[in-house]
């Protein structure tokens, strides 16, 4: 394939925007190439400005659960915007999408509606703290919840040590109230706890990772950080921003029947467009202004376009009572393919999946946290991504981000992908 027009357009950008794009993970860094641009998507295919087909893995890194411009979320938001885009005040449908959510979720009272899925992440935080009248929060080696300070924090020089700054710009004071624990280990993080005891507001997890790629919880994994959170006085947050009605109706807490006390949403929630939210129980979401003395807002927070399409998306995905098995069974069928090709061809892998999330790893010990998530071969994983890329076949350009399976995908799709790896490495 060739992709002329998006080199040009990339070297454009570069004039105009930091490193040509508005967010590090396009800018094929990790795998070398020119990023593709893309003029439109339609169902399981992206369309780009060279006139080429891609199979969509990524779906917007994945809240297009039901495929690209799904025509009852893109009607609804067309109607919507004839009304106005932007009002500040509250509308009605603010309300009934509340309702639904938190009809759909377990464990869950009351929601807000913020931007992003990084601001959900960071009001969470700022809530916790404020109801818990604490200032440290564990957070885990490999798992991301946006470009917010309190998260940039890379791992100290030991288990129970703070955290230290990843990025220019956060300071040591917002680091030490990070501390740096590693998935799936409990006994890990009951250091934590014991070392910083009646200081710890709250554990913030993915509940599964899909930022070290697809990192699945072990037996006992989440249920141990209920319990030493119970133990030790702290709110558990689940990110759902990636597993929020994408495993299940009601996420991640449905799926493994584990409480989280606080809940954060991303793109999904307002059907692929800018927004977020975060959930818990009343007498936490209470603590959050105007009632309580937890300070959050935003002039766009629960703007009408974003919840047209999120009520239609979630009202779509509440009366498809088929949807998760089809998911999980389109998923299912990917991993045996590539599993048969992996393992015809002698290449090393594993391959973890949880429902429509999946990852490739080039390297056959276990993945189950960050470190072992690193072991992959990158080269590997270059000649992957690029061989796919060449036979129109779109996965992340990063080893360490998970594929996220559209229910618009056709079994086709999923072949042809299979045939595409088989080719790549015969």
């Amino acid at each position: 394939m060739l992709y002329q027009r998006s080199s040009q357009l990339f070297a454009e950008a570069e004039k105009v925007i930091p490193g040509g794009v508005n967010s590090p993970v396009r800018a094929f860094k990790s795998v070398g190439g020119t990023p593709i641009f893309v003029k439109e998507a339609k169902g399981a295919y992206l369309y780009d400005e060279d006139g080429n087909r891609l199979i969509d893995y990524i779906n917007s890194w994945g809240p297009m659960i039901l495929g690209h411009a799904y025509a009852p979320v893109v009607d609804a938001v067309i109607e919507k915007a004839k009304l106005g885009t932007s009002f500040g005040m509250p509308t009605e449908i603010e309300t009934k999408i509340a309702e639904l959510a938190v009809s759909m979720v377990p464990n869950i009272d009351k929601i807000r509606f913020v931007n992003s899925g990084t601001e959900a992440c960071m009001s969470a935080i700022r809530l916790a703290r404020g109801y818990t009248d604490r200032e440290k929060i564990i957070k885990f080696k490999g798992c991301y919840h946006g470009h917010s300070d309190s998260f940039l924090i890379s791992a100290g020089s030991g288990a129970v040590t703070f955290g230290s700054p990843n990025s220019p710009g956060v300071t040591q004071g917002t680091a030490k109230d990070t501390l740096l624990a590693v998935y799936n280990d409990l006994t890990n993080v009951r250091s934590v706890f014991e070392a910083n005891k009646a200081e710890v507001a709250a554990i913030i997890v993915e509940p599964v990772a899909g930022n070290m790629g697809c990192v699945p919880p072990q037996k006992g994994f989440l249920e141990g950080l209920r319990a030493l959170c119970d133990e030790f006085g702290a709110l558990l947050i689940f990110d759902e921003v990636m597993t929020g009605f994408r495993l299940a109706r009601g996420g991640a807490q449905e799926l493994f029947g584990v409480n989280a006390d606080l809940v954060t949403f991303g793109k999904v929630i307002g059907g692929g467009l800018p927004v977020g939210a975060f959930a818990g129980r009343r007498e936490i979401m209470d603590y959050l202004a105007p009632v309580g003395p937890v300070y959050q807002a935003g002039t766009l927070s629960g703007n009408p376009l974003a919840m047209a399409a999120g009520l239609t998306m979630l009202q779509e995905i509440e009366k498809d009572n088929e949807l998760f098995t089809r998911l999980d069974e389109k998923t299912a069928y990917l991993e045996k393919g590539l599993r048969q090709v992996l393992e015809e061809c002698e290449i090393a892998y594993t391959i973890n999946r949880v429902g429509s999330m999946i990852s490739v790893f080039f390297d056959e010990r276990a993945v189950v946290d960050f470190d072992t998530a690193g072991y992959g071969n990158n080269d590997t994983f270059k000649k992957f991504f690029h061989g796919l890329l060449a036979e129109g076949v779109y996965i992340a350009p990063s080893s360490y981000e998970t594929w996220f399976i559209t229910d618009a995908l056709t079994y086709e799709d999923l072949d042809y992908t299979i045939n595409a790896v088989r080719k790549i490495f015969s």
